[in-house]
């Protein structure tokens, strides 16, 4: 095949996207297919270069007010339309569209060209959280306009699959997330490491993800004080400083990436997500592959993942009583805290990228052959440009 993936967001950007991207381009490399990645140029002016055989085009961007990292493509749908229809691929794969995947979606349709576009950030809901809920309505419009517009729309959970038809999208399916087993494995376990993050022996409550507001990473200050714990973050980003202010007794570790975060994760007693806006969480996925349970809000991505009182525990949005109570549980009785880390590692075998991404090319496949008719060319008020 000749695929052309339009990433919102791409290296040297780590994130859920990102690392997505760099499995599917591991799969389609190795099949041998042809894969142009179009993305936004990186915080070096960095514009063409290649990714694990892929050619990457970058487009102008600028960094996104309040989060320099992530970088916002430039330019309208002509440019990338240019860009298509020079490359000529069979089938566009739109990462996470929203503002480049907007473009991308109208330059395809334009072109004949089918998409599969993959909803895997519920941007419209980080609205309130930072601030200016003014503009939800506006964003799910632009959610709106791309999946209609796309071939197929592919979604990693139960619960973005039931929101999306609730907002009257066709065409939407399943495609879920692997997990590396070799790389994420209770093997990795390391009693130095958590040595060095708890060295009073403490059990170990750890996240892992993006330092930002619609993580709601302050909402862990409600464990504090739960004796012969250490709470431990994994991650960078824009709230770093601040955290770190509201849990003065947290150790951060910064980004962790590679084989570094798999003994980090592995070394835990417990994972703990506070999110309430995951469309999937891979994080809780690479958590449980490592044997150890999870605590997490019972919205979205994490309620196909956690099974209540096996895996781990969910609890109510917002209810931080609710999250310290199923912390303590599982920290003070080691027995339970086995079973379920031994229920959690079972539950994700066998969800491998490569079986993952087989099914992702056999979307691919569909809507080349034409399983899914393209939609007329209409939209939604609003959602223009």
């Amino acid at each position: 095949m000749r695929i052309a993936i339009v990433a919102e967001s791409f290296l040297p950007l780590m994130n859920g996207v990102t690392h997505s991207i760099l499995r599917v381009l591991d799969h389609l490399q190795d099949r041998g297919d042809d894969v142009l990645v179009i993305a936004p140029s990186g915080d070096d002016g960095a514009r063409e270069d290649q990714v694990k055989g892929a050619e990457v085009h970058r487009l102008p961007a600028v960094p996104l007010a309040g989060y320099a990292n992530v970088r916002v493509a430039l330019g309208g749908v002509y440019r990338v339309k240019r860009i298509l229809a020079e490359y000529a691929p069979d089938v566009v794969h739109l990462a996470s569209p929203f503002v480049l995947g907007w473009r991308a979606a109208q330059a395809a349709h334009q072109l004949g060209i089918p998409t599969v576009a993959v909803y895997q950030t519920e941007i419209p809901s980080y609205a309130g959280r930072y601030g200016v809920p003014f503009l939800e309505n506006w964003a799910w419009n632009r959610v709106e306009n791309i999946h209609l517009l796309a071939t197929r729309t592919l979604v990693p959970s139960t619960f973005a699959l039931n929101q999306l038809r609730g907002r009257g999208i066709p065409r939407v399916r399943m495609w879920r997330r692997g997990v590396d087993t070799a790389r994420f494995a209770p093997g990795k376990r390391d009693d130095g490491w958590r040595a060095s993050v708890a060295p009073g022996g403490e059990r170990i409550i750890g996240y892992v993800g993006r330092l930002a507001v619609e993580k709601q990473v302050k909402d862990l200050a409600a464990l504090a004080g739960i004796p012969n714990t250490r709470l431990v973050v994994v991650g960078d980003g824009p709230q770093r400083d601040a955290l770190e202010a509201a849990l003065p007794h947290a150790a951060f570790t910064g980004f962790l990436g590679g084989d570094h975060l798999a003994r980090a994760v592995a070394s835990f007693d417990l994972f703990v997500h506070p999110g309430e806006f995951e469309t999937f969480c891979q994080t809780i996925q690479e958590a449980m592959a490592s044997g150890v349970p999870v605590v997490a809000t019972g919205r979205g991505g994490p309620l196909d993942l956690v099974e209540n009182s096996r895996t781990g525990w969910l609890y109510e949005p917002g209810d931080l009583a609710a999250m310290r109570t199923r912390v303590q549980d599982l920290v003070g009785d080691d027995a339970k805290r086995r079973a379920f880390a031994a229920a959690a590692h079972a539950s994700v075998q066998g969800r491998t990228w490569p079986a993952l991404c087989t099914e992702l090319v056999q979307h691919y496949a569909d809507v080349i052959a034409g399983a899914s008719v393209p939609p007329p060319k209409t939209s939604r008020a609003g959602a223009s440009s």
